[in-house]
């Protein structure tokens, strides 16, 4: 199966959605019911396509913020090419379809009695329920690290308020200070992020700070899209150079593993010691604290679940999606969690028939903007192994950015990713 980057999008809305939308399903009896725990883009996505594949089944959707904040595209806040208040996202699309949008926290799943408990004190009953609580942080992953000194060294991995921490700390760096951004071992959301982080920083310093610098401690010796990446860096911040505004160190060793935010110093498995004015610390995750305490995640702390319908194989009749999931060769991204959002809800709208899920496909699309018309990518699709136990990757499908792209195709290349940031939004939040 071959597909070209070029036909990519086009193919990848259409291919988890087969079957999802088509002649109405008229329900008898009582109204099914199925609770979403968890508003950001996977849930949303779910919500939405519950909705429009049958209009009959009660939706809610259980989120404790009023609006959403994109993690993609909030890299460029930090580069000062986009406003934060452009990455949010209103819930009133879903409203408007039909979805019940609950604010508040869900703190418990009783998996037997098909009921979700909120902080609030209420119960919703379901007869299916999809999970999508996003990550949860490991602050004592590292020593020294905390939700408090996150206030001082933050780690921005949920678009927000650390978001707007970590762009004034930069703002107000002076010109030849140290930056320091300690990426975390895999898996974790958003694979290429720490590294786009550091372009979108440097990309910041080459216009207001050029004396300064970024130090990644790795805690890998490869990461995603890495040929791009420093092929990026070295055309646009002098990568390799004496005067270079990036500095990669590979680990294992050279990851952080002390922070100590009172002297803004971290300490690295070399036993170096690393002073810095600004500390991005991107710690281990796992998936989201609700997932834990309803028994839906493993040793590992990530959700296994079935590849034709992302049903729980720790607990039934819940689903779970997005960056909780353990989904085989799928990254964790936005995209993916768009995408099994879909297969998932298509899954529950059969099962709610009581029919078998169709055989899904499954896509993910990337992109990276690393400095001024230049951005990178990488797209794939994916599908369920012959056995059906995992998510496997489909040979000579998707692609990257050609090595040898010219200027104008990089320049595109931002260009699609804005395009695919309004279309995803769009297609996830109505």
């Amino acid at each position: 199966m071959k597909i070209n980057r070029r036909d990519f999008v086009k193919v990848a809305g259409a291919a988890t959605a087969v079957g999802l939308v088509g002649a109405p399903h008229l329900a008898f009896g009582a109204t099914q019911k199925v609770v979403i725990v968890g508003g950001g883009t996977g849930g949303a996505t779910a919500a939405k396509y519950i909705k429009m594949a049958d209009s009959s089944i009660d939706v809610t959707v259980i989120e404790p913020n009023k609006e959403y904040i994109t993690c993609y595209l909030s890299n460029e806040v930090l580069g000062g090419d986009r406003a934060f208040d452009t990455l949010k996202v209103s819930y009133d699309g879903l409203k408007a379809l039909g979805v019940n949008v609950v604010h508040d926290t869900a703190s418990g799943i009783d998996a037997e009695k098909k009921v979700v408990k909120t902080a609030g004190g209420t119960e919703f009953g379901y007869d299916r329920c999809i999970v999508a609580p996003g990550v949860q942080i490991l602050y004592d992953k590292v020593e020294g690290y905390s939700e408090e000194a996150a206030q001082k060294a933050p780690h921005a991995w949920k678009a927000g308020e650390q978001t707007l921490i970590l762009r004034k700390q930069l703002e107000d760096m002076a010109d030849g200070g140290v930056v320091v951004i300690s990426a975390p071992a895999n898996p974790f959301r958003c694979p290429p992020g720490p590294y786009e982080r550091a372009s979108q920083i440097a990309h910041y310093f080459k216009a207001n700070k050029p004396k300064s610098k970024v130090i990644i401690l790795d805690s890998k010796q490869a990461f995603s899209k890495q040929a791009l990446f420093t092929q990026a860096w070295e055309r646009l911040y002098g990568f390799g150079t004496d005067d270079s505004l990036i500095e990669w160190r590979p680990g294992p060793d050279a990851a952080v593993s002390l922070v100590k935010v009172d002297e803004m110093m971290v300490e690295t498995g070399f036993g170096d010691e690393i002073k810095a004015d600004v500390i991005n610390i991107i710690p281990p995750q796992r998936a989201g604290e609700i997932a834990q305490t309803a028994g839906l995640a493993d040793d590992s702390g990530w959700c296994p679940v079935e590849a034709i319908s992302f049903e729980s194989k720790l607990q039934k009749g819940i689903h779970v999606i997005g960056d909780a999931c353990i989904a085989g060769a799928m990254p964790k991204s936005g995209y993916a969690a768009n995408s099994q959002a879909k297969v998932a809800a298509a899954a529950v709208v059969a099962m709610l028939k009581g029919e078998e899920p169709g055989t899904p496909s499954y896509v993910n699309t990337c992109y990276s903007i690393v400095g001024t018309d230049y951005g990178i990518s990488v797209a794939g699709v994916y599908r369920m192994s012959a056995d059906g136990s995992t998510i496997d990757s489909v040979e000579g499908s998707g692609g990257v950015t050609p090595i040898d792209a010219p200027d104008w195709a990089h320049a595109r290349e931002v260009q699609y990713a804005y395009s695919w940031y309004k279309n995803i939004v769009k297609d996830s939040f109505g």
